[in-house]
């Protein structure tokens, strides 16, 4: 009887890891797919460079918008609910972009699917660390790892189906069907809802405490960087003459090496309670991508493309952890990423159209990656204040009147 119950526990727990994979597949695709086949978009659409832009910058909003509804969310609907009901609107706003052929479908199209993903970003840690209380950073990095790998199968099957069917409406639309198969999966897995009515006051509590800001900054300034690069790394190296699937392959690299760093990272700070040196080691990587894309964008891309990747999905994931560890219950861990998120992604929905006027005022793209370099800088000084010795103390802190 014991064996019995110890077999159904590990299948239940594969089960659980299969839909932690599915769900951060689904995340991104949407979003590296469009920078190889933007000449295409263009053509078909008649937008711009800023309006291209535009296609990043609306799901990011809208990531960073939702967020703060997470907490209210799961208190009202249950973060299980929450969840299979954003991938089915994934899976729905993938559909219908077979059938857009205008500026402004593609921009709504865009904010559907920034509506889906930022639902599953804002409830879904949350129920990581409650299925997995003794194992987050492991199975954040698994989470973390398959969003970023997401963005590399967007980045390179894009041009490739695209390629194939001479439309590039296939290109984006075949995203429709992973979201539905972890939909799928997701109803037939993820525990019953439990519902909490405290969580509906969570966001305006926790927006009291400085450390809820400093984490926005910190994830909003490095995911700035992960924007812009999806947006105009392939537009970028297109303007130098690759074809948009070689560039396409490009971003593929880099969200490989999103991926390894984002599951390989956090398995080798788990043994040190104290990520920061960590997470400087990927911002050093990021620092070393966009110094080469200024210096020597011909010489080594894809070692450059990779390099970078590999920053901005170890700094990725190690920040999830820290929110989390931050609290031990996990609605409230769950709600502090949450906010986290909310604020990250409205700071990294801008740097794409910003990059996109500097873009247009100069003629290139290095004034774009100089202001990542600045940012990268910023976001150093400010993790030296995350030691994990004030994380207690931080959350305890109920006014703003300094940074903790």
């Amino acid at each position: 009887m014991n064996g019995q119950k110890g077999i159904e526990a590990t299948s239940s727990r594969v089960l659980m890891l299969a839909v932690v994979a599915l769900v951060g597949l689904n995340l991104r695709p949407f979003i590296t797919g469009i920078g190889p086949l933007a000449a295409g978009v263009r053509a078909e659409t008649g937008l711009g460079t800023q309006g291209i832009a535009l296609l990043t910058l609306v799901p990011l909003l809208l990531m960073g918008i939702l967020a703060f509804a997470g907490p209210s969310l799961q208190a009202l609907i249950g973060a299980s609910r929450a969840v299979i009901a954003a991938l089915a609107i994934l899976a729905l706003a993938s559909f219908l972009r077979l059938f857009v052929s205008t500026g402004f479908g593609m921009i709504g199209t865009a904010a559907l699917l920034g509506l889906g993903a930022a639902v599953v970003q804002a409830v879904f840690p949350g129920i990581v660390k409650r299925q997995f209380p003794r194992h987050v950073s492991l199975v954040m990095g698994l989470y973390s790892s398959m969003l970023m790998g997401g963005g590399a199968l967007g980045a390179q099957l894009a041009p490739l189906i695209a390629t194939a069917s001479g439309d590039w409406h296939f290109g984006l639309a075949w995203m429709a069907l992973p979201a539905l198969i972890a939909a799928v999966l997701a109803l037939a897995c993820l525990p019953r809802d439990a519902v909490r009515p405290q969580g509906m006051n969570a966001a305006a509590d926790l927006l009291k405490r400085p450390r809820t800001w400093l984490l926005m900054a910190c994830f909003g300034l490095v995911n700035g960087g992960y924007s812009t690069a999806v947006a105009w790394l392939a537009p970028y190296y297109q303007e130098q003459g690759w074809t948009s699937g070689s560039s396409g392959g490009l971003l593929a690299v880099m969200a490989v090496g999103q991926a390894l760093s984002a599951l390989l990272l956090p398995a080798l700070a788990g043994k040190s309670t104290d990520r920061r040196p960590w997470l400087w080691l990927t911002l050093a990587m990021q620092g070393a991508g966009f110094a080469g894309l200024i210096l020597q964008p011909g010489t080594a891309p894809f070692i450059l493309a990779l390099l970078l990747g590999a920053g901005l999905g170890g700094s990725f994931s190690l920040t999830m952890i820290v929110a989390l560890e931050h609290l031990p219950d996990p609605a409230e861990a769950g709600a502090l990423s949450a906010m986290m998120q909310g604020g990250g992604f409205l700071v990294a929905a801008i740097p794409p159209w910003i990059v996109a006027v500097l873009h247009d005022m100069t003629g290139g793209f290095r004034a774009g990656w100089l202001l990542h370099l600045a940012c990268i800088s910023i976001v150093t000084v400010l993790t030296f204040r995350l030691a994990p010795g004030s994380y207690g103390r931080s959350m305890r802190q109920p006014t703003v009147d300094a940074l903790a």
